[in-house]
């Protein structure tokens, strides 16, 4: 049951239709995992914190530089060094208490990577790789546990949930493995901003998926250009003989 302190913390969710008191408790009872704290996983992090979930599993192997304070605002100046998982477990007791931290500074192989996701209710994907984001869909698949995605460089970010339900797209519905080369902020640029914007729609996702309010991009992804600030939708189907979800072709 909520207490009477977290009936005020979370009054402005709980007077949502869409959430009201259930929602709220469900948010409280989830588990999410955020794979990567740079720069979609601060506000995804940050959000999902404050919003009320109860338990944040954190994972990244990096170490906060002076060129990720432009956008990864869930570091400090003071976190030069640190290991990002403890610089963002550092902010995310500030601003939520309640809200239990897994801070795991590693990169996980697909073993150990299931066995966390296997004790999640979500998972978002902020990583900036393709190799995991590969991995992860296979884990969520065989798990069937949501995942939402998302990824920003330069001026364009993109968005999708994949909730791992039967004839459902995944990831590699869309993707094919070793036909796309990863671009890095450090190579390309990042408008600092677009990872906010890309990063804040995820936590909206995970809010969504965990309380049941309106309806996941399932099958949908979004596609944002903030030169111009237009999106675009694209709808996309299971991909006949898709190696992870869709049946023989």
């Amino acid at each position: 049951m909520l207490t009477d302190n977290q009936l005020l913390k979370y009054s402005r969710q709980i007077m949502l239709p869409k959430i009201d008191i259930d929602g709220q408790q469900k948010l409280l009872d989830s588990h999410v995992v955020v794979l990567g704290v740079g720069g979609l996983g601060s506000p995804v992090a940050m959000y999902l914190a404050t919003a009320g979930v109860g338990e944040l599993t954190l994972i990244d192997d990096d170490k906060v530089d002076l060129t990720n304070l432009q956008r990864q605002i869930i570091h400090r100046l003071s976190a030069i060094d640190k290991d990002k998982v403890e610089s963002a477990e550092d902010t995310l007791q500030k601003l939520n208490p309640e809200c239990r931290l897994n801070p795991i500074n590693a990169r996980l192989d697909e073993e150990a990577l299931t066995e966390i996701v296997g004790k999640a209710n979500i998972v978002v994907d902020c990583c900036d790789n393709f190799s995991t984001r590969f991995m992860l869909n296979r884990v969520c698949f065989k798990l069937r546990t949501p995942l939402v995605s998302g990824a920003a460089i330069r001026w364009e970010g993109q968005l999708s949930t994949f909730t791992m339900q039967p004839e459902m797209p995944c990831y590699r519905c869309i993707y094919e493995e070793d036909t796309f080369d990863d671009q890095t902020c450090s190579q390309n640029g990042v408008a600092a901003p677009l990872v906010g914007i890309i990063g804040s729609m995820q936590a909206m996702e995970a809010i969504k998926l965990i309380t049941g309010a309106g309806n996941p991009i399932s099958g949908r992804l979004m596609l944002f250009d903030a030169l111009d600030m237009e999106w675009r939708s694209i709808k996309f189907k299971q991909r006949a003989g898709c190696p992870v979800c869709g049946q023989p072709a």
